[in-house]
């Protein structure tokens, strides 16, 4: 995985922290931007931007974030509160060269997407000395509570990546459990329709770079039978099963990001 780039010198220790966590997040996912931009509603640019800290985070981006992980978004939540009535009590965004935040796509609205106007003067000092004690508080919370979250709180939404624990993706539907490093056959049937491998019922899951199990079988297996090679039918979503899926979506003619998303499971099934 590629290192991140450092983060701008001016931008604000809150705002900081934030997007450290956000980061952390995103790595602990094996989410790409790619993928991350399909399952948020924000573009890839976008999320380049907040995760450089050259742009603030919209809220709605951090529940975005938060659920395509599969984790509580509370405590990403109060960093980004922090954060927010921070940019508002002096009056700008924190960062660089006065960025401007990126609301996502127009049609999404999140409750309580309402920005609070800036306190009075007199109570600036209060709520930085309370800011504080809020984001070392919740800074600790989050580090103790990541790995967990994305084990026990997982849920199904995102493929398997690093340090996931076993789902639906790494267990087939007779019971067998997915194993790193063994290569499976491929007896591709069609029922009420659609094709079916025996591997993996999805339709809507994503995967991308990192992800891993049964559902990456089950595509490797469908990309065979459409005649577009994805290498070894072994679960792991390398460069070869990549660019076999730009291949395969090249030639149905939907968007070509190399990530298997419900359009592509949509033609995969066919």
């Amino acid at each position: 995985m590629a290192r991140w780039a450092e983060l701008p010198a001016g931008l604000d220790r809150r705002e900081r922290q934030l997007v450290v966590q956000l980061r952390r997040l995103k790595d602990h996912s094996g989410l790409s931007l790619s993928a991350l931009g399909a399952r948020t509603g924000y573009s890839r640019s976008s999320w380049e931007r907040y995760l450089s800290g050259r742009a603030p985070v919209p809220r709605a981006a951090v529940i975005g974030l938060a659920e395509a992980c599969g984790v509580d978004p509370t405590r990403l939540l109060a960093l980004h509160e922090v954060a927010t009535e921070h940019r508002a009590a002096d009056g700008h965004s924190t960062g660089t060269a006065q960025p401007v935040a990126d609301t996502g796509p127009a049609s999404r609205s999140w409750p309580g997407e309402h920005p609070e106007p800036p306190g009075p003067p007199a109570g600036r000092r209060r709520r930085a000395v309370a800011a504080a004690l809020l984001v070392g508080a919740v800074a600790l919370g989050f580090a103790v509570g990541l790995t967990t979250g994305l084990v026990a709180g997982s849920g199904t939404r995102a493929a398997a990546g690093p340090g996931r624990a076993d789902g639906p993706d790494l267990v087939r539907p007779d019971g067998e459990r997915w194993r790193r490093g063994a290569e499976h056959t491929c007896r591709v049937r069609r029922a009420e329709g659609l094709l079916h491998a025996g591997h993996s019922r999805e339709r809507t899951a994503y995967l991308d770079i990192n992800s891993s199990g049964w559902h990456v079988v089950e595509a490797q297996c469908l990309l065979r039978r459409h005649g577009v090679d994805p290498g070894a039918v072994d679960g792991l979503y390398g460069p070869v099963v990549q660019e076999a899926v730009r291949r395969f979506q090249a030639a149905r003619r939907i968007p070509v990001d190399g990530v298997v998303g419900p359009d592509t499971w949509g033609e995969l099934r066919r």
